[in-house]
């Protein structure tokens, strides 16, 4: 797929809405063969842009129709871009920085100044340095021009603004040293945390500078990277204690705004999952809610970014509190506009409803589930293993359904399909539970046969101690006990 086809498939209605009166800016009264193809794209898949290029021209070479993708594409941009810039700051300092450039090559110096002047306040509210180094000079340059700018004001400013980034410098290489030396310290142990005392004595001994230890951007990035660290390792009890702590400190002191809020809602992002590792189910909904609560705020700044999270969320703590209100959540997701623009979030929809029916032994309708999850766009070419997990997990539904010929026939093509996967060590519990699977369709009962007895109750004991964790879609222990 084509960038044109996965940006227009991604609009929100507010971003379609608006292209409509973007492009419609110029009196036509003619139907308008972009429109055409905006609405074409919105609704269809790519493989039937041929005929639909046929349709609009039917002897014409192709190079009109790449025009028409040109232009929609460039007109796509445009109205992105006139929506939302004032949506960040950043995106917003760019954006007088053009228009100072514009302005500057035209001669008009004192519109170019006001524009330049709004890009500098930007760039100061984000503490954009590296951003801020162009815009000094910038004024610079002007001053060549005007004499309404005098140099060596700016000349002072750019020699501070540089200071500031050395220390920008500093403290990416602070982070270097924390990250290698969270790295390589042994695992903690779960009664007590020496991390933040760790996380201390690194700052101490390579910033000196007081005022650079309480700069929001050091304390963000610190941030940033030792949650990385942890969540790589699997330290969810350290990241608990850590993100808690932080974000208590981060709200006391006053750190967040429009400018970071992204921050804020990947910090309690976080905090949610990892209250959900650390079996602290409530607290984690009660989190979700204070996640749903900060993507109103700004207008809903990044609310699109973060609805899928959210969700994400209550289904994954209502999977185990309470399956049926998970299933609820996601029956109601699967027909929301966001969920059907975007093929990642229907393969959790219809990924999570099959697993939940079929933990709940509502075989038939899990089934279905499967089969539609199989039929998804982008189910071939998904990560091997993925697919394998999921199509095992069909053949026990069958298995359940006594649908044997079915059976039998899949787990043949499923055997040659993924022959090199399953033999490796890593799927030792795909192959395992493929052999076993094997035996109980060849007997006649299953609890008669003393050899499969033994081979399952070893298969669930293996993985009470081996098989957990965020790969696992199928609990295939649980599924074993029930036939033994």
């Amino acid at each position: 797929m084509d960038h044109l086809p996965r940006l227009v498939k991604s609009l929100n209605k507010e971003q379609v809405r608006y292209f409509k009166l973007f492009a419609s800016r110029t009196q036509q009264s003619f139907e308008r063969k972009d429109i055409q193809l905006f609405d074409f794209l919105r609704k269809n898949d790519e493989d039937k842009e041929e005929a639909f290029m046929q349709k609009l021209y039917p002897s014409d070479s192709k190079n009109a129709w790449y025009r028409l993708k040109n232009r929609l594409l460039s007109d796509l941009n445009k109205s992105l871009s006139v929506l939302h810039y004032e949506d960040d700051a950043f995106v917003h300092a760019c954006h007088m920085l053009a228009l100072y450039k514009f302005f500057f090559s035209k001669n008009l110096l004192e519109e170019a100044r006001y524009y330049l002047r709004r890009c500098e306040r930007s760039a100061e509210s984000i503490e954009n340095y590296e951003l801020l180094d162009i815009v000094f000079g910038e004024y610079i340059r002007l001053s060549h021009e005007s004499l309404q700018v005098d140099p060596q004001k700016f000349i002072d400013k750019r020699k501070e603004n540089r200071q500031r980034l050395e220390d920008i410098r500093a403290i990416d290489d602070l982070l270097a040293v924390v990250t290698y030396r969270l790295k390589t310290t042994q695992n903690f142990a779960p009664d007590r945390n020496p991390f933040l005392d760790l996380l201390k004595k690194t700052t101490d001994d390579f910033i000196k500078d007081r005022d650079l230890k309480n700069s929001p951007q050091l304390r963000f990035r610190i941030y940033r990277a030792v949650s990385q660290v942890l969540l790589q390792r699997h330290e969810y009890k350290p990241l608990e204690q850590y993100l808690l702590s932080t974000f208590k400190e981060f709200e006391k002191d006053g750190l967040f705004n429009r400018s970071n809020h992204d921050t804020k809602l990947q910090m309690l992002t976080y905090i949610v999952n990892t209250l959900f590792k650390t079996d602290k189910l409530k607290e984690s909904l009660l989190w979700a809610e204070k996640l749903k609560v900060a993507m109103d705020e700004f207008n809903q700044l990044h609310f699109d970014k973060y609805f899928f999270f959210f969700y994400n969320a209550l289904v994954i703590n209502y999977s185990v509190l309470d399956p049926v209100q998970a299933i609820t959540i996601l029956e109601d997701l699967k027909d929301q506009s966001r969920i059907k623009s975007n093929a990642y979030y229907l393969w959790f929809v219809y990924l999570n409803l099959a697993v939940l029916h079929f933990d709940q032994t509502n075989y038939k309708v899990a089934i279905k589930h499967f089969g539609k999850l199989s039929m998804l766009d982008g189910f071939k070419s998904a990560d091997a293993s993925l697919r394998l997990k999921i199509s095992i997990g069909e053949l026990l539904n069958r298995y359940e359904l006594q649908q044997m010929d079915v059976l039998e026939y899949k787990m043949n093509r499923l055997n040659k399909e993924y022959k090199k996967l399953i033999a490796d060590e890593d799927h030792y519990a795909e192959r395992e539970i493929l052999e076993i699977l094997k035996r109980m369709l060849n007997v006649a009962e299953v609890k008669k046969d003393v050899k499969l007895m033994d081979k399952m109750k070893a298969f669930s004991d293996w993985t009470r101690k081996n098989y957990e964790g965020d790969g696992v879609i199928i609990d295939y222990g649980n599924w074993v006990r029930m036939h033994i």
